[in-house]
């Protein structure tokens, strides 16, 4: 089963990327920025609330066909693309899927530009490193 941040993350990674969240109405999001300092930006946050409440029906990532809401049940875990490394749908039983979101991107993927990525804790990662550092002098 993939985890509520697991799922909130494929969809991080994907927005990054251009793609859009379509919601049972018609509705399209897409939030800018996704990631403000070292944390999800408020813009992101309003948008997977939105995507997660009870009564906001089926959402869905732009170019595939499980819902936001199915991804969170025991049924689907995530796994990266063989093609491109970003977060895909596996379905736990069963077939899977044939696509990748970036089927559809016709410069992706591309090792030229910095590949989507989570919120990082400058001052926890600058931590980790000096305390690395420190035990090698040891």
């Amino acid at each position: 089963m993939a985890s509520e941040q697991k799922v909130k993350q494929y969809l991080a990674y994907w927005f990054q990327l251009g793609k859009k969240v379509l919601t049972h109405n018609g509705q399209t999001m897409l939030p800018q920025p996704v990631i403000r300092g070292d944390r999800y930006s408020q813009e992101f946050e309003d948008c997977w609330r939105q995507i997660t409440l009870a009564d906001s029906g089926d959402s869905y990532l732009e170019g595939t066909e499980q819902s936001i809401a199915e991804l969170l049940t025991p049924a689907w875990e995530l796994a990266g693309c063989a093609r491109c490394s970003m977060p895909v749908t596996i379905r736990s039983v069963g077939i899977a899927s044939l696509f990748c979101p970036c089927n559809d991107l016709p410069t992706w993927p591309n090792t030229e530009i910095p590949a989507p990525r989570s919120p990082v804790n400058t001052q926890a990662q600058l931590t980790d490193i000096r305390d690395r550092l420190l035990k090698d002098r040891e």
